[in-house]
């Protein structure tokens, strides 16, 4: 494992020596890759970490499961943006939070489906998500017995859109772009019931040391007092 250096340079900046595997996923406008380049609000955010603590590891963009497994078992990993639940409350160090996320069950617009509570959710016959994602945990832990598992967040959108489900869960910041992929319009759903709020963060791996975690929480407080995040968020 490497060792965790943390130095301060003759202009004061903070320079973290400790060498990361920074990674994340294809989730518009949060974070993708766009001509080969890592682009989106979380990309910004942690690219200005970066400069300010002294950071110049290369951020890969590779796909959920494969990142999520990386960063659950091996040290020095950053997996972002990661959806902090209580499920993963301590399977990481977290950084954030550096973006907030409604999830909510949807379905084809016009389809005539009631949600009041998530015992009538319960009761629908299926309901996509994506493998592995926060919103697969979720519900999982919930109690749901009735989730039908894509691999692909398009894949579900493209479904459901199609009336081939009854019910998709999905943030609201990533259903925009989900839907334009996938050759629909934002009034081809409607939102049947909102589960919960989700804040997402900077995951590190257990295995980092907490100097570094501490560093870049301290860099990202910074960037939200001196306006720089807002910024970026705009």
């Amino acid at each position: 494992m490497a060792a965790a250096v943390v130095l301060v340079s003759l202009s004061g900046a903070v320079v973290c020596a400790t060498e990361l595997q920074l990674l994340t996923e294809e989730n518009p406008p949060l974070n993708f890759s766009q001509d080969g380049r890592p682009k989106g609000l979380s990309i910004d955010v942690v690219q200005e970490i970066q400069r300010r603590v002294g950071n110049t590891d290369t951020i890969e963009v590779q796909p959920w499961a494969r990142a999520y497994r990386t960063a659950s078992t091996v040290p020095n990993v950053a997996l972002f943006g990661t959806a902090r639940t209580t499920a993963r409350e301590e399977m990481f160090h977290w950084v954030g939070p550096v973006a907030t996320a409604v999830a909510s069950l949807y379905s084809k617009r016009g389809a005539g489906l009631h949600i009041a509570n998530l015992d009538e959710a319960k009761a629908v016959s299926r309901i996509l998500v994506v493998r592995d994602f926060y919103t697969h945990q979720l519900l999982q832990k919930l109690g749901f017995t009735n989730l039908e598992l894509v691999s692909k967040p398009e894949t579900m959108v493209k479904m459901a859109v199609n009336g081939r489900a009854p019910l998709m869960f999905v943030g609201n910041l990533t259903l925009p772009d989900l839907l334009a992929r996938a050759d629909a319009k934002p009034e081809d759903v409607e939102r049947v019931f909102t589960v919960t709020s989700i804040q997402t963060y900077i995951a590190f791996s257990l295995g980092t040391p907490k100097d570094v975690v501490t560093t870049w929480q301290a860099a990202l407080d910074g960037m939200k007092r001196d306006g720089t995040y807002a910024t970026i968020y705009a």
